[in-house]
């Protein structure tokens, strides 16, 4: 062994320029009694070596002793390499040149030309996984060049490439301001080491290219990057199903994000709470509820439960559509009971949408369950309620459930007084309806025109003309202006029902100087009858005379 080093030494120090005392020494017979720890010390000064800034003994040269720190125990056939060194196809022990590592980082720092790949060929270059790995985590090199040299490295010198390389390109080029060109040229890089070399690409690496497609809003590459997935053999976690999500989502591609929820659903591969939660809220501003509960199923039988105001957002929009009201019912069971007593917001709109789908008396047990469990229910649940049976015709119920009100000191509002009045005046009830108003009367200040409007409608319909116009004049004098739409109601059925035109004229020169004005076909309706009855006086006058 010894015989080999001498060889080696004398090589080197043969072609170095000032090293004769050099040569002298180790030509020296006695060369061979120093002792092997005192090598270092001769040749470890690079002042020796100007000529080849490669060459080091450390592979071939160990310490006898501890005395000699710093210096690297020697490999020899039969033994293992020492843990984070680096090794050429020969075994020997590999050290970066750094002339020439600054050489590449020098090309690779500048705009890149036509004769990028030449200027690597023209250096030379003993390639290594230490050496690219050096320049992968180089600063201030410009991601398209280092996307080429890598490309370089790996198909024309055939670079061994491993993970952690492709792991750190994907990282560097990541990390920085990276543009759409450069993205696109990564993907189709690691793509053709995956589908080339079986292995190398795992999760990491496919996710980090995802984010960095999501960064530019490029959705449809993060779904390609995607669905790459099983080609390489990779099973995509929840973090690779939730940032596919983003990315679309950021895009716009709804349908597709429907997709991959789909299949996150199926794998069964749900994120924190957290990001669920923005997946509901993502799907839900797309008009995709229904999609966005069949994530929450599954996150909630993980025990992913997303935040509150989520959930709350969730069942809103569940209650917007008819067929989605019972799915939105269902989730206010999984409220916790320390949560129940500020979820309103959901519970109310729950209410809400029952009495549309006209499902009260369901309403009316989520009411009572309310009252027992929380959260409390306030004004607008039980006037939703009120509201509902009154349009139903169900008077009964509507009068309990306002009693149930009462009781727990709430005051039934102007626009559930209308409802319940409307109820008895489409019955033909009036005389109820008016106690209904004078009640309101009693609890409210000031009553809507809506009330007034609904009591004039009914008086008209049963054709009690004079009570319908006592009311009218009620309504001015308790403040409420009258619209357009009083003044037309009231003149038709003045007009074709009672044949009075004087009141109606009378009416007519109201509206006029209150500034509002009547339609042509209304107005001329008033003329008509008019003519009609001075016509039917002519002709029972001519069959007196006669």
């Amino acid at each position: 062994m010894w015989t080999r080093i001498l060889a080696r030494v004398t090589r080197t120090v043969a072609g170095a320029r000032n090293c004769s005392s050099i040569h002298q020494r180790i030509s020296n017979p006695s060369f061979s009694k120093i002792p092997k720890s005192s090598f270092p010390q001769i040749l470890n000064n690079p002042r020796f070596f100007a000529t080849d800034s490669t060459l080091t003994l450390d592979d071939e040269l160990s310490p006898d002793s501890s005395e000699n720190g710093g210096d690297r125990h020697r490999v020899e056939e039969g033994d293992t390499y020492a843990e984070g060194d680096a090794y050429d196809a020969e075994g020997d022990k590999y050290e970066v040149d750094v002339d020439k590592l600054e050489s590449v980082l020098r090309l690779l720092q500048t705009s890149a030309d036509g004769s990028f790949e030449s200027c690597l060929d023209d250096m030379d270059l003993s390639l290594h996984q230490k050496l690219v790995t050096k320049v992968i985590e180089s600063p201030l090199v410009l991601s398209e060049n280092l996307i080429r040299f890598f490309r370089w490295a790996w198909s024309e010198r055939l670079l061994e490439v491993t993970t952690p390389m492709v792991e750190s390109l994907v990282l560097a080029i990541y990390g920085k301001d990276v543009r759409k060109k450069e993205a696109y040229s990564l993907w189709d890089l690691v793509k053709e080491i995956g589908e080339k070399e079986s292995g190398i690409i795992n999760v990491r690496i496919l996710n980090d290219l995802i984010l960095c497609f999501s960064r530019l809003v490029k959705g449809k590459a993060a779904l390609d990057v995607f669905d790459k997935f099983e080609a390489f053999q990779c099973v995509p976690d929840a973090d690779t199903y939730y940032i596919t999500i983003e990315a679309l989502c950021r895009r716009r591609a709804y349908d597709w994000a429907c997709g991959v929820c789909e299949k996150m659903v199926d794998a069964q591969a749900v994120p924190d709470g957290e990001k669920v939660g923005a997946i509901l809220s993502w799907l839900c501003k797309a008009k995709k509820a229904k999609e966005a509960h069949g994530v929450y199923v599954v996150a909630m039988e993980k025990g992913k439960r997303p935040p509150m105001s989520t959930v709350s957002f969730l069942v809103s929009k569940l209650c917007r559509e008819d067929e989605t009201v019972k799915l939105a019912l269902e989730m206010l069971e999984d409220i916790p009971e320390e949560k129940r007593g500020r979820a309103i917001k959901p519970f109310m709109a729950v209410v809400r949408a029952l009495c549309r789908i006209k499902e009260v008396d369901k309403a009316k047990e989520l009411l009572v369950k309310m009252i027992k469990d929380g959260p409390p229910p306030g004004n607008d649940v039980f006037n939703f309620i009120v509201t509902a049976y009154s349009r139903a015709g169900e008077i009964g119920k509507a009068l309990e459930t306002m009693k149930l009100m009462e009781s727990r000191g709430l005051r039934p509002d102007v626009y559930t007084y209308t409802a319940l009045a409307s109820a008895y005046s489409n019955g033909g009830e009036m005389e109820e309806a008016r106690k209904i108003m004078e009640e309101a009367k009693k609890k409210h200040v000031k009553l809507g025109p809506m009330m007034f409007h609904t009591l004039i409608r009914g008086y008209c319909k049963l054709e009690r003309f004079d009570e319908a116009l006592k009311l009218f004049s009620e309504m001015k004098n308790y403040g409420v202006r009258p619209s357009v739409d009083e003044y037309e109601k009231l003149i038709q059925s003045l007009c074709l029902k009672a044949l009075d035109w004087e009141m109606a004229e009378k009416l007519l020169e109201e509206m006029k100087e209150n500034g509002l004005h009547l339609k042509g076909i209304t107005r001329g309706l008033i003329r008509a009858v008019k003519e009609m009855e001075k016509e039917v006086v002519e002709s029972e006058s001519i069959t007196a005379v006669a």
